[in-house]
């Protein structure tokens, strides 16, 4: 499996597991905790968004889009200095090309889960992951 549909599937983990624990927290709402703990939640999902761009930044790399693109969507100045950053999770994650992995087992857990959880105004796909095998 190419390596940008890896990382493509492993965002769209990351964006799952950010959306259950933002349900978590507005369900935490009301919790009598310390501002301490509500603050460390908090945090938890900052560094989680953090963790889902660089998913989604490693996608795109790896699928040859150019880092002056990526560095403009990312609101930074220098592509050079984006492109270092990202260097080392790019060589790494090439380095799997065309190596079978259970990932795409995980496409039709993230179908069910998107599914249970899809509201009116999501996009209307059945198998928003799987599709994206197929297509590739």
């Amino acid at each position: 499996m190419r390596p940008e549909i890896l990382a493509r599937i492993a965002a769209a983990r990351a964006a799952r597991d950010l959306s259950d624990l933002a349900r978590q927290a507005v369900g935490a709402t009301a919790e009598p905790v310390s501002s301490t703990e509500r603050i460390r939640r908090a945090r938890e999902l900052r560094q989680m968004v953090n963790e889902y761009v660089d998913r989604v930044v490693l996608g795109e790399a790896l699928a040859g889009a150019d880092w002056k693109e990526i560095s403009k969507a990312l609101n930074r100045r220098d592509p050079k200095t984006v492109e270092g950053e990202y260097a080392d999770a790019v060589a790494e994650w090439s380095a799997h090309e065309d190596e079978v992995d259970s990932e795409d087992e995980g496409a039709e857990d993230l179908d069910a889960w998107y599914a249970r959880h899809r509201e009116d105004h999501d996009p209307d796909l059945e198998k928003p992951v799987a599709d994206l095998l197929n297509r590739h």
